[in-house]
């Protein structure tokens, strides 16, 4: 039995260009792309195309943990959405804009070492911390 996927959202108040550059460049995920202030992204790459690496290491602040991010673009549709697996899972990327704000979608496969409410609760502190980094302008 699988399970369900993990959907996290956002609505941004900038355009949808703005967004998604600060989404995808590397030099803004470095600036956004951690669940707590504890934690950093010293480092980020992005061949944002089919078949593309998407890499981001993400460091607790003290030097005791880190991990890399490693995903593989399956798709990508500019200023839309995109796709990537990482680990054996899915993840889809959507971004709408609405009257002049923009909506971002992030759908996953959950894994099965965490429970789902830590694995939502973790990726929308992502997603909050990326909404605060591109209101700022």
């Amino acid at each position: 039995m699988s399970l369900p996927k993990i959907t996290v959202q956002a609505l941004v108040s900038a355009p949808l260009a703005t967004v998604w550059e600060r989404y995808t460049k590397p030099e803004h995920i470095t600036q956004w792309n951690f669940a707590h202030e504890s934690w950093h992204c010293p480092a980020a790459s992005n061949d944002m195309q089919v078949g593309g690496k998407h890499f981001a290491r993400m460091e607790a602040r003290d030097g005791s943990f880190g991990f890399d991010f490693e995903a593989i673009y399956l798709d990508v549709k500019p200023l839309e959405s995109y796709s990537y697996e990482f680990g054996g899972r899915l993840c889809q990327v959507e971004f709408q804009e609405i009257d002049g704000k923009t909506e971002v979608k992030v759908s996953f496969d959950p894994e099965t070492e965490n429970s789902l409410e830590l694995q939502q609760n973790g990726w929308q502190s992502i997603l909050d911390n990326f909404k605060n980094y591109a209101e700022r302008g």
